[in-house]
């Protein structure tokens, strides 16, 4: 009989001792809970959903689709410091040489004479890489298919003579048409009418004293349009002479 009594005393002290286990590994969790919890609310909802996901997983053995999901992130090749973003926008623009300012300054003067007199429809200007690009639509300076200029031009090219006798670039002169063909005897093509016009701006440059050696010309025809050639109002455009004051590295 007490053989028996000590038997229950021993098997009761076991029982009352498993409860220990998973009473421990609850606490485990919770805590790992608490942790988890208080890390995540400094992340984003994304970053706590994952770790839902994962305690999900954990807890009840379910799969996780996305193996990418989790606390850690994917952190780029080449991360940019917020000091060395600060440096690259307090990073200075490079310095105007001396023909950026006088080619600015040019192309400034050439714009305030454009819009004194109203040319703004059939005259632009802009800088480009190549320099201080002047376009004249063929009104201002041509009759439709003739290369001859206009007396009604000369005013307004001797304006534009005198700003540009200001600097020593060269001018490089370039005229273009449409992809109409040409009904003249005289030019059997667009280019021969597109040069001829080149080489009349040309020569009334060099006979106002603009020197011989910074005039260069250039005849594209058809061949450069800065619209297609698909309603009248774009043809018009097409049919132009640029003058082109060049940067010397040109």
């Amino acid at each position: 009989m007490g053989k028996r009594r000590r038997q229950f005393e021993e098997e009761d002290e076991r029982i009352s001792e498993s409860w220990l286990i998973p009473y421990a590994d609850i606490l485990t969790l919770l805590l790992a809970l608490f942790i988890v919890l208080f890390a995540s609310s400094v992340i984003d909802n994304r970053k706590f959903m994952s770790i839902m996901e994962a305690f999900k997983s954990e807890l009840t053995g379910t799969r996780i689709d996305d193996t990418n999901v989790g606390l850690t992130v994917n952190i780029p090749k080449n991360p940019i410091s917020e000091k060395n973003l600060n440096q690259q926008k307090a990073k200075p623009a490079p310095a105007l040489t001396k023909e950026d300012r006088e080619l600015l300054d040019l192309k400034n003067r050439l714009q305030n004479f454009i819009d004194r007199n109203h040319l703004q429809a059939n005259v632009t200007i802009q800088d480009t890489k190549r320099g201080v690009e002047i376009t004249f639509k063929e009104v201002v300076l041509f009759d439709p298919g003739k290369a001859d200029l206009k007396k009604s031009s000369y005013n307004t090219l001797n304006s534009f003579v005198k700003l540009i006798k200001t600097m020593s670039n060269p001018i490089s002169i370039e005229g273009h048409t449409d992809n109409v063909p040409i009904q003249n005897p005289k030019y059997p093509s667009n280019w021969e009418l597109s040069s001829a016009r080149a080489v009349s701006v040309l020569h009334y440059f060099e006979s106002h004293k603009i020197a011989k050696s910074r005039l260069q010309f250039v005849g594209y025809g058809e061949y450069k349009p800065i619209y297609k050639n698909d309603t009248p109002a774009h043809r018009k455009a097409n049919r132009r002479v640029n003058v082109v004051i060049l940067r010397s590295n040109q």
